[in-house]
């Protein structure tokens, strides 16, 4: 292990050195592993944030303030991302299936069959090279898997907590009689009778497979024609009055679960499930146990996370170039930089080398640093 550290630290020196004759590219500042974060790839994540901060609705001082909050954590954040892609693969886990799915949801979405004009329009929409893309979206799965498998799987909240926060935010859970539903809708826009037909045919059919057990939530995501498929489905809550009589009637006397026919309306045909009914009045601890849960697993998960990255960082082989802070670095680690470019030849005299023992060089013989070997001449034998 570490004769390869060393080697990675060689090379990641000398490819600097070559980088210096002939004018910088990327400036490295941290090494994590065998892996490195360069300055282009902090600002290209502040340049994400501040985007993300503008959708939001920032602008001016507001914006610059809360920019520069982000900035001191971007590389905290970019350590962190890279130390859970180097587990998710030592830890071996497979989400190429997953990835694949979305992206092929994704194109569905878009409406655009043609591969090579969708990989344009998600250049276009992100901003980003198509295969860029794919890459981010599978390293987001991968280090959402890891922190679910190594940190949320291994822990839990206790019955005693759950009772104890109904207990004391029991006006939290006084209910209005609701309905929550979500919805299937195939669309007869544009089709002659046979057309309208067929959609029938559809809808029915998954009616039948629906109420056969199948997961009305994907069915919506593959199925549907409405806007709400991306959502699976999802429609929310109505209190009575809320929705339109023909809809209601068809749901509100329906327990949860409830799946109806396929019901007629403008421009398709609609199928509603019941995805919960909340009675009104004081909700008993067991319809909320897992509403509070996650209200406690919340606050408990991020703590949770950061320690897990202090572990992985305190196993890892990791330096910061001087002039950056890893805000989350590991209490009494050293993180300092070592850099070949930098080391300085030994100086020797003119004499020195013409004394030495003349040797025969071999060009393919490039030692690697600490596997030095020593043998033994005839002379000394």
């Amino acid at each position: 292990m570490r004769v390869m550290k060393l080697l990675s630290i060689f090379l990641i020196g000398l490819s600097v050195s070559i980088a210096g004759d002939i004018g910088v590219v990327e400036e490295i500042v941290a090494k994590v592993n065998g892996d490195v974060i360069t300055r282009g790839d902090m600002d290209r994540a502040l340049r994400s944030i501040a985007a993300e901060l503008q959708q939001q609705g920032m602008t001016g001082l507001r914006l610059e303030e809360a920019l520069k909050d982000h900035e001191k954590n971007v590389l905290r954040d970019r350590i962190d991302q890279l130390l859970l892609e180097q587990k998710g693969k030592d830890l071996d886990i497979k989400i190429d299936p997953e990835v694949a799915k979305y992206i092929a949801n994704l194109q569905k979405e878009s409406g655009i069959a043609d591969p090579e004009k969708f990989q344009e329009y998600v250049h276009q929409q992100t901003g980003m090279p198509y295969e860029d893309y794919k890459a981010d979206i599978k390293n987001g799965m991968l280090t959402q898997r890891v922190i679910r498998e190594e940190v949320g799987s291994k822990m839990s909240i206790k019955k005693e907590e759950i009772q104890a926060y109904y207990d004391a935010h029991k006006s939290e859970f006084l209910r209005q009689e609701r309905v929550f539903l979500r919805e299937i809708m195939v669309s007869t826009e544009g089709k002659d009778a046979a057309g309208v037909t067929a959609a029938e045919k559809k809808a029915k059919d998954l009616v039948a497979r629906a109420r056969k057990g199948e997961r009305f939530a994907e069915m919506a995501r593959d199925n549907s024609d409405a806007v709400t498929a991306k959502n699976f489905g999802d429609l929310g809550g109505f209190k009575k009055g809320e929705l339109q009589a023909t809809l209601e009637n068809a749901v509100w006397p329906q327990p949860k679960g409830y799946i109806t026919d396929p019901i007629k309306i403008e421009n398709g045909f609609l199928i509603l499930k019941v995805d919960d009914h909340q009675k009104e009045g004081q909700a008993d601890l067991s319809e909320v146990e897992n509403e509070i849960s996650e209200k406690l697993y919340a606050p408990k998960m991020q703590p949770a996370v950061r320690e897990y990255l202090t572990k992985l960082r305190k196993e890892a082989y990791l330096e910061v170039k001087s002039g950056y802070a890893d805000t989350g670095a590991a209490p009494g680690q050293s993180t300092s930089w070592n850099d070949p470019a930098t080391l300085k030849p030994e100086t020797v005299t003119k004499a020195q080398v013409s004394n030495r023992p003349k040797m025969k060089k071999l060009l393919w013989a490039v030692p690697i640093p600490g596997t030095e070997t020593r043998t033994t001449s005839s002379s000394s034998k």
